[in-house]
């Protein structure tokens, strides 16, 4: 979704139209939930059309699974639930495009880039990782800890 060829909204001029990716990536309770709140406020503050967006998205059926996985009602081998990750990323990149397309810049707490960390983390081969790859956010901010005013 990152195209270095378009206009995005936040820099500003009249050919604006595109909304951007801004993804907040890190280890977990380092704050990027916070951050990323605070990042959407202080952007509708600046009259920008923005919105939150959390992954895994637990309101899908693909999130659901994810779900059990997480709270342990479910097994899974380490290849399908990272299958499971990407594809809630991909059934919701349509909606991410059209907003992104309007204009709304969406600030994305978590994306691609945990996926291949944590699987990967779990002794699966990187390369393999990145082939479910989604797409990247014009802006990721990645750290063990996050801080926005």
């Amino acid at each position: 979704m990152a195209n270095n060829n378009h206009t995005c909204s936040l820099r500003g001029g009249k050919e604006d139209s595109r909304g951007a990716l801004v993804v907040l990536e890190g280890l977990d309770r380092c704050g990027k939930t916070t951050q990323s709140t605070r990042l959407v406020a202080n952007l509708e503050k600046l009259g920008h059309s923005a919105e939150l967006w959390r992954f895994p998205d637990r309101t899908t059926s693909v999130g659901q699974m994810i779900s059990s996985y997480l709270s342990n009602k479910s097994q899974l081998d380490d290849h399908t639930i990272h299958l499971l990750f990407s594809a809630n990323r991909w059934e919701k990149r349509s909606l991410m495009e059209s907003k992104l397309k309007s204009g709304i810049t969406l600030v994305v707490d978590r994306y691609s880039y945990s996926g291949v960390a944590f699987s990967s983390a779990k002794g699966l081969d990187i390369s393999w990782c990145k082939c479910t790859f989604v797409g990247s956010g014009d802006w990721v901010i990645g750290s063990r800890s996050c801080s926005v005013p």
